[in-house]
């Protein structure tokens, strides 16, 4: 069996102990013949995927009336695997979702690293930077690249910490952050982790 979380650009499988992508644009889902549960939050494969016998929705597995209706399936798998904490998704944006004794008290989406930097580069080319992850932010900056750095880590870190709550990173982009959020456990599994949990506990795969 394998596992499979769909995002906009990518499949992200997981077969064992071991993870890999392909393509959303040049892979066929014909070409598994296995049995896969996945998660998808791209609406254009959904109803090639429902025509599948071997691909299982795990989405219909999961009461959703405990988050909000337009909640991406990829960050409710998220909540679903944290009973207490704020997970900080990094991947093209960050989610940002809280999570306090097994109930979903809200959450919030920025700009992802990549998104944030280019929008910088389009106000001015003089704005061209990379982030330092190492910013103090605890001092105001003296200098262009600090300047947007310090911008853009402190509203979310300032956030983050007043729930406190145990911080969970994850997303491609999570480990970077550790630098912002030290104390933070990173779970690059934590989706994946989730759909077992569910599989386990529906015991539909």
């Amino acid at each position: 069996m394998l596992l499979c979380d769909i995002g906009n650009t990518s499949y992200h499988f997981l077969d064992g102990d071991e993870d890999f992508k392909k393509c959303v644009k040049t892979f066929n889902p014909l070409e598994i013949k296995e049995q896969v549960c996945y998660i998808s939050v791209n609406d254009k494969l959904q109803t090639q995927l429902e025509g599948l016998d071997n691909w299982i929705n795990l989405a219909k597995s999961i009461d959703r009336t405990n988050y909000y209706d337009t909640m991406g399936i990829d960050r409710i798998f998220a909540c679903e695997a944290v009973r207490h904490g704020i997970i900080i998704d990094a991947g093209s944006a960050i989610t940002v979702d809280v999570m306090r004794n097994g109930v979903f008290e809200g959450g919030f989406i920025y700009p992802g690293i990549h998104a944030m930097m280019n929008s910088y580069s389009m106000i001015s080319p003089s704005l061209n930077y990379s982030f330092n992850f190492e910013v103090n932010l605890d001092k105001m900056p003296k200098n262009s690249q600090d300047a947007i750095s310090y911008g853009y880590f402190k509203t979310l870190y300032s956030e983050v910490i007043s729930h406190n709550l145990p911080i969970v990173l994850t997303g491609g982009d999570g480990e970077k952050f550790t630098k912002i959020f030290p104390d933070a456990t990173v779970d690059e599994m934590l989706i994946f982790n989730s759909m077992k949990k569910i599989i386990q506990k529906a015991d539909i795969c």
